[in-house]
């Protein structure tokens, strides 16, 4: 490929002079003659510009968790992944931030995915921003911003007909709480607010039989290795625990004591991580499909890029029931 260096040594000038001729610097002060033995030469050598490669516009995603508490809960690793797939696939670049708040916002992302769970003043600062602006997992409709959300009601419908169906009446429940990502807030959860309710309309809600802890492994451990100790001889027969990563901890502490699953007790999780299937035995829970839910939010976010409107958007996506050999 010729080059303006290749250019420059058969005109007899500096690539320089070369440059500025063949991009018409007008501010140049040299001859006519010069100028055309310098296009002459460059016609010879079949000489094109190289084009510059335009700059894809950016989408950040913003990840309410740290990357390490991402690895424990891989539910919103599933929506970031879904995200950045959607992102790529439409031909932007993803700029990633995981759990910090204090970033600037550069010239060249055109919008903005918040994947999580924000409190009113972190909101307030992502529509000052003024870019166009997305929630995954978090209703922010009464902002007048698009959001993407879970249909609980189907979800804990169905969990409660399993209960109907097995004619349970002792129910165990280990609820996960969390604080908005800048811990003002404890985020209000419809599942739990769901489940407590199915149970006291069927006459069956039972406080002592409720814990709660975090959205952890750990967290799932300790509620329920509480909960033996606290009822040895007085288990409940079924039990739902808020997310899967309550579930399998649980079903540790359950193992440990030696209490048989599903035998004794059953017991049912959320969300259909990856894990879930591989667990002993394997939990029953209810998949949300996460991957869904990322793409989903970026393909609002371009709606509103592509299409400027002031009417926010929401999308409610559906579940499914996995029935799995943790429940008869």
């Amino acid at each position: 490929m010729t080059t303006m260096k290749d250019i420059a040594e058969k005109a007899g000038v500096s690539t320089a002079t070369v440059s500025r001729v063949l991009n018409h610097d007008e501010s140049l002060s040299v001859g006519r003659e010069t100028k055309d033995r310098i296009f002459k030469v460059a016609k010879e050598l079949n000489y094109s510009k190289t084009k510059k490669k335009k700059m894809r516009e950016k989408i950040l995603l913003l990840q309410w968790y740290t990357q390490e508490e991402e690895l424990d809960d891989l539910y919103y690793q599933g929506i970031r992944l879904g995200a950045e797939e959607r992102a790529e696939a439409e031909g932007y670049d993803v700029v990633r931030i995981f759990h910090d708040f204090t970033f600037e916002v550069e010239e060249d992302v055109v919008g903005i995915v918040a994947i999580g769970k924000y409190g009113k003043r972190q909101v307030e600062r992502l529509k000052a921003i003024g870019k166009p602006l997305c929630f995954i997992d978090s209703d922010q409709f009464e902002w007048a911003q698009d959001s993407v959300i879970i249909d609980f009601s189907y979800a804990i419908a169905a969990i409660l007909k399993e209960l109907d169906r097995g004619n349970h009446e002792k129910i165990g429940f280990l609820e996960g709480k969390e604080l908005t990502n800048d811990k003002t807030d404890i985020v209000h959860d419809l599942r739990s607010e769901l489940f407590i309710e199915g149970l006291r309309k069927r006459g069956i809600y039972q406080e002592r039989y409720h814990y709660t802890g975090h959205f952890s492994t750990a967290s799932g451990f300790e509620m329920m290795k509480r909960l033996i100790e606290d009822h040895p001889d007085d288990l409940p027969t079924f039990l739902f625990a808020e997310n899967d990563a309550i579930a399998i901890g649980a079903l540790r502490a359950l193992h440990d004591a030696k209490i048989a699953v599903p035998d004794q007790i059953g017991i049912i999780g959320f969300n259909d991580s990856k894990v879930a299937k591989y667990v002993y035995p394997p939990l029953a829970t209810v998949r949300v499909d996460t991957r869904a839910m990322g793409n989903t939010g970026v393909s609002l976010l371009l709606d509103r890029i592509r299409y400027p409107r002031k009417v926010a958007k929401k999308v409610s996506l559906s579940t499914e029931l996995i029935k799995r050999a943790s429940i008869k």
